[in-house]
């Protein structure tokens, strides 16, 4: 999906980047669309949040772009980036949560949440471990397939089989975040 979305991506970024836009402004809009995203779901337009999240996307992969592209990458903007990202997943799930405390159900309040927990923990569990240097990609469902998968389903207007779908997903992205943290850990504090 990268690959294909750069034909996209990158002249937008180079417009952007020309036009003097700086990637951190770009980050910032992207959130900003994703707290749109959440107002519409907490009120019901789930198929215009899908749309919605779409742009929002857009935009958190022409921040990357434009970064890297105009030499202005940075270690504050890569921090804010992803800071913004747990924030705008935190804004949709709340707005799907408000949408579902409306309705009494439940059932998908519980699946929020454990699809929320899950989401930032797959993030944290990655950042941890390369702090302690071991790096971690990919898993079940890294924020590139949450997102799109979200996306998917909103369009559908099937939001609670979005939660079904991603609650044990990112719980078991989690899971298998730490087996391979314990996997490249495993000779720690043995002696040769």
């Amino acid at each position: 999906m990268r690959h294909w979305g750069r034909g996209i991506v990158n002249p937008i970024a180079r417009a952007a980047t020309w036009a003097g836009v700086t990637p951190d402004s770009v980050t910032f809009g992207g959130f900003v669309m994703t707290v749109v995203v959440g107002y519409l779901l907490s009120r019901g337009y789930v198929q215009v949040a899908g749309g919605m999240l779409i742009v929002a996307s857009f935009f958190d992969a022409i921040d990357g772009a434009m970064a890297r592209m105009g030499n202005r990458a940075t270690r504050f903007g890569a921090f804010l980036d992803s800071t913004l990202d747990r924030f705008s997943e935190a804004a949709t799930f709340l707005g799907i949560l408000i949408y579902f405390h409306g309705q009494g159900a439940t059932t998908q309040i519980v699946l929020t949440y454990l699809a929320l927990v899950g989401s930032l923990m797959v993030s944290y569990t990655r950042a941890r471990a390369e702090g302690l240097g071991v790096p971690i990609r990919g898993g079940f469902l890294t924020r590139a397939e949450r997102v799109v998968l979200l996306i998917i389903f909103l369009l559908l207007n099937q939001l609670s089989l979005a939660l079904w779908v991603l609650a044990p997903l990112t719980i078991l992205t989690v899971l298998q975040r730490v087996w391979i943290m314990r996997r490249a850990t495993w000779d720690d504090r043995r002696p040769d």
